[in-house]
Formats: C-alpha cells, sequence, structure tokens
C-alpha cells in the first residue's frame, strides 16, 4: 500500500456516527491503508475527549502529510462546517458544507492526491432542505463528479459480493424494468471493474433468475426464459464468463459462492439479505463505473446513536480496507502489470 496515495474520509453529515466510527477505525488501524478525515480538528479532538477515546488528533493542511503522522496520531483535515455539530440532531444549515466535503474528496482523488474516497452516511432530506440538493443519492451525485452517465451498486463482504441489477423500486415494478440490455450493461460495468479494481483477470459472474427455480423452463414466469438467458448469451458471445439464471435459493451457500466472483440478482432483496445475513456488519458499498474509487460503509447516520460512543466501526473499516485494496489494484494497472 505504500505506493497508494492516502483515503479521503468525508464527514458525512455531522450529526451522524460518521466522525467517531473514521475515530475507532484509526484505532483499530492495524491492516488497513493510511486515511485522513475531512472535519473541524477541535470538533473531533472533543468528541474524542467526550467518548473516552484513547486517540490523539492532529491536524492536517493537505493529503500528502498523512503518511508522516498517521501511525501516531488520527490525521484531520480542516473541513468547517456552518453551524454548531450537535449530535443526533441533523442542521440544514451545515448541508453545503457536506456536500462540499464531497466534492474536495473526489477532488483529490481524480487529481491523485487521495487514493480513493471513502464516504461517510448523509441524510439526503437534509442536503433537500438546506442546500436544494438536486440528486436522488449520494451515489447520483458522485457520478455526476465522475462525469459518467452509470454506475453500479456492489455489496461486498468477506465471502460474497453481490450487485442487484434493479435497485431501490417497488418489487412489483422490478420485472418490468428488468431488460437483456440492462442486465448485460450492468454485468459489463461489473466484469470491466472486477479486473480493473479487484485484480480478478476473468471474473465469474452468476446470475440469478427471476422467479422461483429460475422460472422452471417457463412454468413459473417467463422472465427467465425471455429476458434473462438472451443476457447470459451475449455476455458468454462477448467473452465475458457469466452463468445462468440460476435458482435464487441455491445461490448463496458456501459451495456455491466459491464458484463466483460476483452474484448479479435482480431485485434488491434478493442479493442484501444473503449478504446482510452473512456478514452484516461488515457489508460495504462500493460504486463500481467511476474514474475513481468510491467505497462507503453500508449503514445510515444512526441518528439516534450519535454522540453515545457506541457505534460500530466494522463496516467503515472494511470499506477502507476495500478501497485501499481497489486503489492498489488501479496503481499496478496504471504501472502496466498483471493484476492478477
Amino acid at each position: 500500500m505504500s505506493t497508494v496515495r492516502p483515503l479521503a474520509v468525508t464527514p458525512g453529515d455531522p450529526a451522524g456516527i460518521g466522525a467517531e466510527i473514521t475515530i475507532k477505525a484509526w484505532q483499530n488501524r492495524k491492516d488497513l491503508p493510511p486515511f485522513f478525515l475531512l472535519d473541524n480538528p477541535a470538533r473531533i479532538e472533543a468528541m474524542v475527549k467526550a467518548s473516552a477515546l484513547d486517540v490523539p488528533v492532529y491536524e492536517i493542511e493537505y493529503p500528502e502529510e498523512v503518511d508522516g503522522v498517521f501511525q501516531r496520531a488520527s490525521p484531520v483535515l480542516l473541513h468547517e462546517f456552518s453551524r454548531p455539530v450537535v449530535p443526533g440532531e441533523p442542521e440544514p444549515r451545515n448541508a453545503v458544507a457536506v456536500i462540499r466535503a464531497i466534492d474536495r474528496a473526489v477532488g483529490w482523488a481524480k487529481e491523485g492526491e487521495a487514493g480513493g474516497v471513502v464516504t461517510c452516511p448523509i441524510n439526503k432530506k437534509v442536503l433537500y432542505d438546506g442546500a436544494g440538493f438536486a440528486y436522488p443519492g449520494h451515489t447520483e451525485y458522485l457520478a455526476h463528479l465522475g462525469e459518467v452517465e452509470r454506475t453500479v451498486m456492489m455489496l461486498a463482504a468477506p465471502g460474497l459480493r453481490v450487485v442487484p441489477v434493479t435497485i431501490h423500486v417497488p418489487l412489483a415494478e422490478a420485472p418490468g424494468l428488468l431488460s437483456t440490455d440492462l442486465i448485460v450493461d450492468t454485468a459489463r460495468i461489473t466484469a470491466n471493474a472486477l479486473r480493473q479494481d479487484f485484480g480478478i483477470e476473468a471474473p465469474r459472474l452468476a446470475l440469478a433468475g427471476l422467479n422461483p427455480h429460475a422460472g422452471e423452463s417457463g412454468a413459473m414466469g417467463r422472465e427467465d426464459l425471455d429476458v434473462i438467458v438472451p443476457a447470459v448469451e451475449q455476455l458468454q458471445a462477448e467473452g465475458i464468463n457469466a452463468v445462468g439464471p440460476l435458482p435464487a435459493d441455491t445461490m448463496f451457500h458456501p459451495e456455491a459462492r466459491a464458484r463466483y466472483d460476483v452474484a448479479l440478482t435482480m431485485y434488491h432483496d434478493q442479493g442484501l439479505i444473503p449478504i446482510k445475513t452473512l456478514d452484516f456488519a461488515r457489508g460495504v458499498n462500493v460504486t463500481l463505473g467511476l474514474p475513481f474509487v468510491r467505497t462507503s460503509p453500508d449503514h445510515g447516520t444512526a441518528f439516534d446513536i450519535a454522540g453515545k460512543g457506541i457505534a460500530d466501526p466494522r463496516s467503515l473499516m472494511e470499506a477502507i480496507r476495500v478501497a485501499g485494496e481497489m486503489a492498489a489494484a488501479r496503481a499496478v494497472l496504471a504501472d502496466g502489470s498483471n493484476p492478477a
């Protein structure tokens, strides 16, 4: 990891648990790549003192300073908020500063000063109310900053990666939104990202069926035959190692998971229930298809426990670890070496 620049951790909503879990991640920094938090160092020092955490805080001015201090103190790069931060009490007047932190982190990542961006959770309503935020969520805004038309959401935990083809839509609408083109486009982005970001030279994709038993040759619905099978055939013709549609109820036991690198599921819960059951605490949200590395913990702002010192940092720690691995894989490709 020594050749990879430090990761920029955005604070998310400052009234949430983002700063606390970042400081706790530094406490447990063994095997994590260097990272820094954008926030107000004085605020972080007060939070550390109030929580009785044994963490020295060091204010930095530039990302390049991280390597010199990371092993002895938690680096915090000054980022001001407009209004005082009260844990658990979101303040819309801080929304502009929340967005600005994302902008700064992405700017450093695009310029090569940061190895990637790890985003702590935001609250979309606060951004809508306080800044007129014009995007459905974090990911869409990052796609805008990255100047890409489409990204893919991957959830990753030790032992499993899943990509839902349709995401935050009512279940009743998911079958109508599925198309062969959508599945193929999602699979292409996924396969390319596994090569570029995870060093998997020939990624193996397993596509879940939509219906029980993958439709049982049309007896339980035609979508598997009419939509998913043509997608698999097209992907195979393009040289992508894709199989399916597979019955979703037999795809996630250990022996089945050993046969693929990522599972593409046809709707949200079909993929997220298995991964959250397998390892709820260490699930990571990875955005594929961006020109920079981005991960985030797979949970929200947790306003209800903010400031109580009980937030679990494991998902953020895993997000930092995965982002570091992705940045290292991209660095290998940039050097013209074989990522595998």
